[in-house]
């Protein structure tokens, strides 16, 4: 017996790129990948809060983008709780949010203190837990969206002197996948993008070029990642493409992290 025909309806591809119409509140805008994620919803037709404590890279970005500038400390529940209350008053419903807010201090494990493990779990996972709590309720009440987040390989896998950040970023992956299961049902889908090394100005200013050239000879793409590719990755997340895609961590690493560990033999890498 011959299989029936498949008479589904076929969208329309292209726009499912498109966010047109759509206000998505970005958390780190002022740089580095939260730049460039400006750009790439801009691009894509969103409007773009951008979000962000220095209110010099707020207003630059916004410049650049035709975005509208927007200064809080995301760790900060009544920062976070007016954030959303403003964006909803002024700007209508919300159609997504893209959260890129964190940072790592190098430190081995036995000299870490309390003072620098606290500072890890707020930047990186008090906020996020807080933009779960006003994002997430911001969507559902505009019938659904996306709820995007940055990881790092460093919650997948061991990470040398990034002990606290890479336990953080373990429990931010936890939360996308119970705020996943949870929003599901009111139209939230919520995902993050795990990058390995990217070419930020931070890193630039920490390992420079030796230090690039090094992580790029550990890439089988054979570099390092630009803030770029961390932005369209968080953009696929943040359109429709992604529309029956939840709870999901894209680990955007070069494919570093499936490369076989032992040591090379004859100059292959």
């Amino acid at each position: 017996m011959s299989e029936p025909l498949d008479a589904s309806p076929v969208p329309d591809y292209a726009a499912l790129h498109r966010l047109d119409g759509r206000t998505f509140v970005l958390l780190g805008a002022g740089n580095g990948i939260g730049r460039q994620t400006a750009h790439a919803l801009t691009a894509a037709g969103a409007r773009v809060l951008c979000v962000d404590l220095d209110k010099g890279r707020a207003d630059a970005v916004a410049a650049e983008t035709g975005g509208i500038a927007y200064v809080a400390d995301v760790t900060r529940r009544e920062d976070m709780r007016e954030l959303f209350a403003y964006a909803r008053r002024e700007l209508g419903p919300i159609g997504g949010v893209v959260d890129i807010v964190g940072m790592a201090r190098y430190t081995p494990l036995d000299e870490l203190d309390d003072a620098s493990w606290d500072w890890h779990f707020s930047l990186v996972l008090r906020h996020a837990w807080l933009a779960v709590q006003y994002g997430g309720e911001a969507l559902a009440d505009a019938g659904g969206g996306p709820l995007v987040f940055v990881a790092s390989v460093s919650g997948l896998t061991a990470a040398p002197l990034h002990a606290a950040y890479g336990a953080a970023k373990a429990g931010l992956i936890s939360l996308v996948r119970t705020a996943a299961v949870e929003y599901g049902p009111r139209g939230v889908r919520v995902n993050a993008v795990a990058p390995g090394v990217v070419w930020t100005p931070r890193v630039a200013a920490l390992i420079g070029e030796e230090g690039r050239a090094h992580n790029a000879l550990n890439a089988p793409l054979d570099r390092v990642a630009e803030t770029s590719d961390i932005a369209s990755a968080l953009l696929f997340f943040a359109s429709p493409l992604s529309s029956y895609v939840t709870g999901q961590t894209l680990v955007v690493d070069g494919g570093v992290g499936v490369k076989f560990p032992y040591p090379t033999i004859g100059g292959a890498r």
